[in-house]
Parts: structure tokens; sequence; C-alpha cells
């Protein structure tokens, strides 16, 4: 199926665990759970991200430019019920996203550089990856890792998430690995909180943020983990 990309406002806030409890109270009478939580409230993300030969997406982000993409392998509770091949694509000030499932069994012949299994015409994101892997020599660099607090609104389609406990799998690239063990990306005090919405933000959710009062930031988690991976293991981008 040929996804037509939705673009929507993404805002990025680094906020600490003070900040983290207010907000959240107040948004807490305005907006529900994702119904993908747990009873905790939350659920575990893992992503496997993908760059090429020069590391492009790393550069352009690092260099400010506003139209770009990323690919990366995103699964939840470290489970293999769903596994998604994703492409972010950012486009400006407003951010989509197109996936495609994975089986494990694709996911494995991928992890073991059978990258055929993503040559697949009827899957037009597969086929561009695949194209991608073919001629611009894309391949795994960092594993994401964080606990993540999501809560909805449909009044503007709205998503707020925070995002705890950002760690990195350094070298380590298989995402199902049970002896991988993320070490800490981001400081300890300090939560990465994501605003998506499409049209518009409500005031009454804009009001609770306050967000002006906050500390918007471009460093994407891919970005974060690359600069941590550099600095502990001496990697050469």
């Amino acid at each position: 199926m040929n996804q037509k990309p939705k673009y929507r406002h993404e805002l990025k806030y680094m906020i600490n665990h003070h900040q983290f409890y207010t907000i959240r109270q107040r948004l807490k009478n305005m907006m529900r759970p994702d119904e993908n939580v747990g009873a905790s409230g939350e659920y575990h993300i893992r992503s496997l991200y993908f760059d090429d030969l020069h590391n492009s997406a790393l550069h352009e982000k690092l260099g400010g430019v506003r139209d770009r993409k990323k690919y990366r392998i995103r699964i939840y509770n470290v489970q293999d019920k769903v596994i998604h091949f994703e492409k972010k694509i950012k486009r400006g000030d407003y951010i989509a996203k197109v996936k495609e499932s994975l089986t494990r069994d694709m996911y494995e012949a991928i992890m073991r550089g059978d990258y055929g299994v993503l040559n697949r015409p009827d899957k037009p994101l597969l086929l561009e990856i695949y194209n991608q892997v073919t001629h611009n020599m894309l391949r795994p660099k960092v594993i994401v890792d964080y606990i993540r607090e999501p809560y909805v609104c449909h009044n503007g389609n709205v998503r707020i998430t925070f995002d705890k406990e950002l760690r990195t799998g350094l070298h380590a690239t298989d995402i199902f690995d049970p002896e991988l063990k993320p070490v800490r990306a981001l400081d300890d005090h300090l939560i990465i909180l994501e605003v998506k919405y499409d049209e518009y933000l409500p005031e009454y959710i804009r009001m609770a943020l306050q967000l002006e009062g906050l500390n918007r930031q471009s460093a994407s988690k891919y970005v974060i983990c690359r600069k941590h991976l550099k600095t502990n293991t001496w990697e050469d981008y």
C-alpha cells in the first residue's frame, strides 16, 4: 500500500522532573493516556536507526537542513508482535511518518545483511529502503532506547509524550539481543517533552504546557545517541 505522508506540527522541549510532574498533573485533567499504555501508564520503545555511507541524516540534522529524512526499525516493550520499518520526514516545521510492518524473519535477515527481503515492488517504502541500502550503503548505526508516557486529545489530534531514561546500545545493533544493556545517553534529571498536533493546538492545552517558559530543543534522540557513541567509543563520523 502506498502511504501518503500526513504532516503534523512537532515541538520538542527538554524539561526537568519538577516541570514534568507539574505539566503532567495539569494535562491529566484534560487529556487521556494513550490506549497502548500498560498499567504503569507507560511503554518501552527501542529503535535501530540507519544512516548512509556519508552519515547524511546525522550531518543534515547537525547542519540545520530543514528538509530531511531518517530510517529506523522500531519495536515496543522488547517484543516482536509489532516490528515497523519507519521513515520519518521533516519538512520545515512539519513532520510525517510512514511505516511498513516487518516479520521477525525479515528482521533477522536484515541483521544478517540479507537486504533482498526489502526488495518488494508492492511495498514502496521497503523498496525505497532497499534502494538506499543498495546505492547509498544505508546501514544500522545506533540503538535508541527509552520509556514513553503518552497522552492524547481528540481536539486538534494532539499527542503529548514524556520520553524518559534515554539510553543507547553503543555498538550493539540487535534490538532483540537479551544481553543488551543500554547505557544512559542523557542526564538522569532530563526528560524530553514532545508535542504533536495537526492544524492547531487547543489554547487550554497550550496554557497548561506554558511552552514559553520551557527550553525548546532541536537535538533528536538519534543525534544525542550518536554523539554519546562518539564520545565513548571514539567513533568517527
